[in-house]
């Protein structure tokens, strides 16, 4: 049975405004995550959680993606990521961040990385089902 999460109705419409105005790094990763095309996972982008909004979220994998541009990595940027992963740890999300440059620059080991971890959830869902 899926789990639900409840979100902020509020975050509907700015989700809705994030995802007319994506991010080059967002719009680069959202080609390959589409459609099923990572493994068969379907990911959502600007995606309402609880009071945040995810870059992209998979339901099935309870995972986050999160693209970081410069503006994440001042202090109080960094403090409120912190905070953020740690509230939806608790709902039993993980989340994966990539800085946008990687997304860019570095795709294959992005994607990579996505696999990687998609392989040991499934391996996880095996032994613990």
């Amino acid at each position: 049975m899926r789990k639900i999460i409840p979100y902020d109705p509020r975050l509907k419409e700015l989700a809705r405004q994030l995802r007319n105005n994506s991010t080059k790094s967002e719009v680069h990763l959202w080609k390959s995550l589409k459609g099923k095309q990572m493994m068969g996972y379907d990911f959502h982008r600007q995606k309402p959680i609880d009071k945040y909004i995810l870059d992209f979220f998979c339901h099935e994998l309870m995972l986050c993606i999160e693209i970081d541009g410069i503006t994440h990595f001042t202090d109080d940027a960094l403090i409120k990521d912190t905070i953020r992963e740690t509230r939806l740890k608790q709902l039993g999300i993980d989340t994966l961040r990539f800085n946008d440059t990687a997304v860019l620059t570095d795709m294959e080991n992005v994607l990579r990385a996505i696999e990687s971890y998609i392989e040991q959830w499934e391996i996880a869902q095996q032994t613990h089902p």
